[in-house]
Formats: structure tokens, C-alpha cells, sequence
């Protein structure tokens, strides 16, 4: 027998394929893993064929087509009045999490301590701890999951290298405010501190809020590589397409571990979503798609015993149950699965020391009539 010493000994498989598995297993409605069940755009899906007709099947450039790569730095300039150049300060990744987890490797080594706010998408952790780095958490709290930044800033030491963000925030819905921009910079003026901002939901923000991307932050932008997601723009989490932006200095550390991860990504999708893009609606138009979906949801929920916390962004809606049970939360998302048809994702697998608030995770990114289904169960409880 081959001694095998793990590298990530406490992780297994994570909690969204788990509970996916047994929705399918207990034939559940699957409001827990993340992604829609309704199909992205028929032009979309043309525009792919085409390209792939027209026998552009072979490998794209390393960072990414140009085209798209250009087409992104106008919609971030026109976002936020950033400029990234298109060809030195942009990347096209294999999906939002592979331009995390890239970033992070380019930067981080061994004792490097990495600052992040659980509860947290479950990525960041492990993959800081992979490289031997040591995480140190900020926990919030429901129901408002407000930052306390004394606290945050007890957390920077020496040995501080990195920060991760998320606005709009997986698994609560929270978004970053004005408050929360300026306390960064000063945490981070005058230090090497880099920082990580994951804005794959960006354009999924509600009540007429504005994202506050990182990279309209001069002070900011200098030190981060902000990531985002195709997949959750176009509904097309399947296809596994993002790209990150970063000041050249930092895209070239970036593009140094990119190369050897997956050195490039699907050209024809890469084709078809620039053509695609060309009209700025198919994305802008997001926010009043999600919003009716939210508003709906939330009403619908209404009606159940569940109580509904904030949701100012992504397409994620908590809730807490703790005036129905006090089981802990994985046991609760157990037996909604089970006892009343309807899969949930529970919120102490985000938190480092499976902290249990007594809330879950519901994802509206769903057909009405499946948010008509499940909330038909839910009011059961």
C-alpha cells in the first residue's frame, strides 16, 4: 500500500455536489447548487456552431481572443472609467474559479497569511491552504453580515499578503457599500498587500444599488486582480468561461501560472461570445431578469414559516429557520431534502469553523414554476 500524505486532509467533497447528488437521488427540487435551469440564449448557442462551422476549433491565443479581450476593456471602461489594456492587462480563464485560484498561486507562498469573510464561497480557503498559506477569517453574522473593520484590521499582520473579496456576496447576497471601499484603502495604504475581488455576480444587484467594482478604485485597482464569470452573465455555468483583469505587473505573474494550468480556453465560445456581446442589453439587461426573480421568490417565501434575510445581490436568497428548529443547519437541509422535496445548501460549510446560524442557502436562479414547486413544499414545514 502506497502512503499517500494528503495536502488537503479536512476536505471532501464539497457540500454543492453533495446536496446536487441527493436531489437527484430523492428526485428533490434543487434550489441548492448555483446555477439555472433555464437554458441561455438561443443567438448564443447559434453564434457557437457558427464558429465552430467556420473551423475555429483550434487552440485561442494564452491570454485569451483578443476581440473579446478588447470588448471587455470598453464594458469595464464604460462600467466603472477603469481602463484595462485589452492586451496586457486582461486574461480568459477556464471559469471564474480558475482566475481565483490562479491568482492566488501567482502571489501567495508558503506562511503567507490571506485575510477572508466567511461565510465564504468554498473555494478560497482550501486553495490558500494548498499553497501553504494560512487563512485567517473574519466571520459575519447574520442577519445583515455587516464587516466590523477594527476587528479586520486586527487581523492584518506582518505576514499579511493577501485579501479576498466578494460583491455581490456568495452565499448572502450582501454588496459592499461606500464604507466598506474606504476602510479597504486604508487597511491596505502603503503595504504589499494584494487583493482578490471576485465580482462574478456584478451585474446581479438589486433596488437600484450600484457595484462598486474595485477596479474604479485607483488606490485599489493597483493591488488586484478582479475575476468574473461568462457563466453567470449568460447563464451558461456549464461552458466554464471568466477572465480576471489586473494591472501588468500583476498580469504577468498571473499569466505565468496561467500558462501551465490550462494555457488556453474554448475558442469557439471565446468567438461567439464577443459577436455576442457586441450588444451591451444581452447583459445589462440582467438586473430587472433577476430582480423579478428575487422579488418574486421573496414573496413566495413569505408565505412559509422561514424568515427571509437581506438580499441585495447574486441570485442567492438566506434564510434562517431558527423559529422552527434548532437542529443544526446540515441536518435541517437534510430534512427538507428528504421529508419535503426541496434541496438547500446549509451555511456552516462557508464558515472555517462550520459556525451554525441556523440559516440556509436558496438559489432563485430558477424557472418560475420551480420556485412555484418548492416553495409549495416549503410552507408544509
Amino acid at each position: 500500500m502506497i502512503n499517500i500524505i494528503s495536502k488537503l486532509p479536512n476536505v471532501t467533497t464539497t457540500i454543492f455536489s453533495v446536496m446536487s447528488a441527493l436531489a437527484k437521488e430523492h428526485q428533490a427540487i434543487n434550489l441548492s447548487q448555483g446555477f439555472p435551469d433555464f437554458d441561455c440564449d438561443e443567438k448564443l448557442k447559434e453564434l457557437v456552431f457558427k464558429e465552430m462551422k467556420k473551423g475555429n476549433n483550434q487552440y485561442a491565443p494564452m491570454p485569451g481572443l483578443l476581440a473579446l479581450r478588447e470588448t471587455l476593456s470598453h464594458k469595464i471602461e464604460n462600467a466603472h472609467q477603469s481602463y484595462y489594456h485589452p492586451e496586457t492587462e486582461i486574461t480568459i480563464t477556464a471559469g471564474g474559479t480558475q482566475a481565483i485560484f490562479t491568482a492566488i498561486t501567482a502571489i501567495l507562498r508558503p506562511n503567507d497569511e490571506v485575510i477572508i469573510f466567511e461565510p465564504a464561497y468554498d473555494a478560497y480557503a482550501p486553495v490558500v491552504r494548498l499553497l501553504g498559506g494560512l487563512v485567517k477569517a473574519y466571520e459575519m453574522v447574520p442577519p445583515t453580515y455587516e464587516i466590523d473593520w477594527s476587528t479586520v484590521k486586527k487581523l492584518v499582520s506582518a505576514n499579511t499578503k493577501m485579501i479576498i473579496i466578494n460583491s455581490p456576496h456568495n452565499p448572502t447576497g450582501r454588496i459592499l457599500q461606500d464604507n466598506d471601499i474606504k476602510e479597504l484603502i486604508n487597511i491596505t495604504r502603503n503595504t504589499d498587500i494584494m487583493i482578490v475581488s471576485d465580482e462574478v455576480y456584478e451585474h446581479l444587484i438589486y433596488n437600484g444599488k450600484k457595484h462598486l467594482s474595485l477596479a474604479a478604485y485607483p488606490e485599489l485597482k493597483e493591488r488586484t486582480f478582479i475575476t468574473a464569470s461568462f457563466g453567470k452573465l449568460f447563464h451558461t455555468t456549464g461552458w466554464k468561461i471568466g477572465y480576471c483583469c489586473a494591472p501588468e505587473a500583476l498580469m504577468k505573474e498571473f499569466r505565468k501560472v496561467h500558462q501551465f494550468q490550462v494555457f488556453s480556453v474554448n475558442t469557439p465560445m471565446q468567438h461567439a461570445i464577443h459577436t455576442y456581446m457586441q450588444k451591451p442589453d444581452v447583459y445589462l439587461g440582467l438586473t430587472q431578469f433577476y430582480q423579478e426573480k428575487r422579488d418574486y421568490f421573496r414573496k413566495l417565501l413569505s408565505e412559509t414559516k422561514l424568515t427571509l434575510l437581506p438580499c441585495e445581490g447574486s441570485y442567492f436568497q438566506m434564510v434562517s429557520y431558527e423559529k422552527i428548529s434548532f437542529d443544526k443547519d446540515t441536518d435541517m437541509a437534510m430534512k427538507l431534502l428528504k421529508e419535503y422535496q426541496v434541496a438547500t445548501i446549509p451555511a456552516s460549510p462557508f464558515y472555517s469553523k462550520s459556525t451554525d446560524y441556523k440559516t440556509l442557502r436558496l438559489c432563485f436562479a430558477k424557472k418560475q414554476e420551480t420556485l412555484e414547486k418548492a416553495v409549495h413544499n416549503l410552507i408544509k414545514i
